[in-house]
């Protein structure tokens, strides 16, 4: 089980080119701690007045995923295959705290806490992140969320529990096995309570299958679940990715995720 393992602690590193960017700390009352974001803004940001939607991630380091997501939004970008868009990176800490809820499931302690870091770390995004943002950056009212693992588990529980937060989400291969796959189970009455609001959702799942602790099978319930009960204004969009491993579809899908996602 090290893919876990790894999932709940440290993020692979790769040699990304560092793009230009901000970096700023924030002192979080919310999660009792510092926290450095790292910005990057779109190539057309410096050349006018115009206010730009925000994409928000976990596992925004620049030892983490922020590299290759701000080099990848400003090639789609140069393309025009996507909007111009403002990248939010969040640095970890204490990784498995944070993107993961309370569990009942006494067996996910071996991989991580059974806090419900995640309320308190989407409390420090909602209530002290995205304000702070707005308020130095020329942002416009549209917010996005993109996380793999068990980043894309937080998206997703962020998604299914609080939809009102996020207007565009990206889960990829999102951990929906934590707790006994709760996401999964309580699907339907979790959609039901959908505020009357337009939402995105792109998900993916890849090729671990069969296992007490595979990600694609609950991806594949739910976008069965979903497909039969999803509310009138959410777009969602499941991408099954059989050709690829955990470690490998975050780099594969991201610029169709992004593609998808991001236009209106």
């Amino acid at each position: 089980m090290s893919l876990f393992i790894i999932a709940c602690n440290n993020t692979p590193e790769y040699n990304d080119p560092i793009p230009k960017h901000d970096t700023i700390k924030i002192e979080s009352k919310k999660v009792g701690e510092t926290r450095i974001i790292n910005i990057w803004t779109p190539p057309t940001y410096e050349k006018g007045n115009d206010s730009f939607p925000v994409l928000y991630m976990p596992d925004g380091g620049i030892k983490e995923d922020f590299p290759h997501i701000a080099n990848t939004l400003e090639k789609l970008i140069k393309e025009k295959s996507i909007q111009p868009i403002i990248l939010v990176g969040i640095e970890n800490t204490v990784r498995g705290r944070d993107l993961t809820g309370y569990s009942e499931t006494k067996e996910d302690e071996q991989y991580c806490p059974l806090t419900d870091g995640a309320k308190n770390f989407r409390v420090f995004i909602t209530q002290e992140l995205i304000p702070d943002i707005n308020s130095k950056y020329r942002t416009s009212d549209k917010k996005a969320i993109i996380g793999e693992s068990l980043a894309g588990l937080f998206v997703m529980e962020t998604f299914m529990q609080h939809p009102e937060i996020f207007d565009f989400c990206i889960a990829i291969d999102p951990s929906i096995w934590w707790n006994d796959h709760y996401l999964v189970r309580k699907a339907d009455e979790l959609l039901r309570k959908f505020p009357d609001k337009k939402i995105k959702l792109w998900f993916a799942g890849s090729s671990l299958e069969n296992h007490k602790y595979s990600i694609t099978q609950y991806t594949n319930q739910l976008a069965k679940i979903l497909k039969d009960n999803a509310p009138s204004k959410l777009q969602w969009e499941y991408s099954y990715e059989p050709k690829e491993k955990h470690n490998t579809i975050f780099r594969a899908t991201k610029e169709k995720a992004l593609k998808w996602a991001l236009n209106e």
